[in-house]
């Protein structure tokens, strides 16, 4: 049975990860053939700093997932603290089906119905144009912030709610208490929501299709408009360096939970120690 196990396993990785070995692979392929490996070469690399559109479409993608990223982070930050805090049973599980619909919720719809929503607000307006970089923010921030609320809420439920009324009793106010003992207690789970939401804003394409305007493009749009005649090599470049950003980002992103999960654990043996002496 173990045997079976650990053959279904390493079957499931092979398909999960073969796909990206081959990219990596041949995103170092001296020509463009996906098939033959005639030799090891950065020229598609070179390539592909040379394409200002393609450069620009990947400045255009940092900028909104940074910017998407940030915002959904400090806005699902407060909205988290706001849920952990309703005395309401009934109220605070309508919140969680609430929070839990964008994810739950296809990306065609949510990017038609938004799509929607800005035309129609933009001609409410009379405004020239109803689609544009702030629009696409808009629906970016809207689909991040759900993943942000659920990666600090369980930190703050974990969190001992002694402590910010123990930081009020010795003179703290309520904000200066959850500066500086709430927000590095749930530490952890704001960076592992920033860096979530920062990868999904990144890797997105349907919802911001149907929000994008005509003056702003992203690098997955860009890569779709690319399909209709040919992707060229230069995009495995960018996909393999892409993929060591995100690889780098999941260490941290774990690194961060390792140092705080020691720091409470010494914490724990300090506080027996303390009550055994």
């Amino acid at each position: 049975m173990k045997t079976a196990s650990r053959i279904y396993t390493a079957l499931v990785m092979i398909f999960l990860f073969a796909p990206i070995a081959i990219l990596l692979v041949f995103s170092f392929n001296e020509s463009k053939s996906l098939s033959v490996f005639s030799g090891f070469s950065f020229h598609w690399y070179r390539e592909l700093f040379r394409d200002s559109e393609t450069l620009g479409a990947v400045r255009n993608t940092l900028v909104l997932a940074v910017s998407a990223a940030l915002i959904s982070t400090v806005m699902g930050t407060a909205a988290a603290v706001g849920i952990h805090k309703l005395k309401n049973r009934y109220l605070r599980a309508a919140m969680d089906t609430v929070t839990n619909i964008p994810m739950i919720n296809p990306d065609i719809i949510t990017g038609i119905s938004l799509m929607l929503m800005f035309v129609f607000v933009g001609r409410l307006f009379g405004a020239a144009t109803s689609l544009n970089f702030a629009t696409m923010l808009i629906a970016h921030i809207t689909f991040c912030l759900p993943y942000v609320i659920l990666q600090v809420l369980p930190k703050l439920q974990q969190m001992d709610k002694s402590l910010p009324e123990a930081a009020m009793d010795l003179g703290c106010t309520p904000m200066r208490a959850f500066l500086k003992v709430e927000i590095p207690e749930i530490l952890p789970g704001i960076v592992t929501g920033l860096i979530m939401a920062f990868t999904l804003s990144l890797d997105d394409f349907v919802i911001s299709y149907f929000t994008s305007g005509n003056g702003f493009q992203t690098l997955p749009i860009r890569i779709y408009n690319m399909t209709k005649k040919t992707v060229t090599p230069k995009m495995y470049a960018l996909a393999t360096i892409i993929f060591f950003v995100i690889l780098f980002l999941l260490l941290l992103s774990n690194l961060v939970d390792e140092e705080t999960a020691q720091a409470v654990r010494a914490a724990r043996e300090k506080k027996n120690a303390r009550k055994k002496g």
